[in-house]
């Protein structure tokens, strides 16, 4: 499964750094995480947001779900 995580980093100015990673579920997905957030923002990070990332296949951008129904 892809997740997708954004970090929120800054001490002045908050910026944030969005990326990918494929694991098998949550935990391996954080700890992939991990690897990928660069050394120079680490220090100034303050906030990480992990959800399954979006499949612009299924649902493209702008249109409903088929049949009303919220996405999972």
């Amino acid at each position: 499964m892809e997740y997708q995580l954004t970090v929120r980093y800054g001490k002045k100015t908050q910026r944030y750094l969005t990326f990918t990673v494929e694991a098998t579920d949550v935990p391996v997905a954080l700890r992939a995480a991990a690897d990928q957030i660069p050394a120079e923002i680490s220090p100034e990070a303050d906030l990480v947001e992990l959800r399954v990332a979006p499949d612009f296949e299924k649902n493209p951008l702008g249109q409903d779900p088929p049949d009303g129904q919220a996405q999972e």
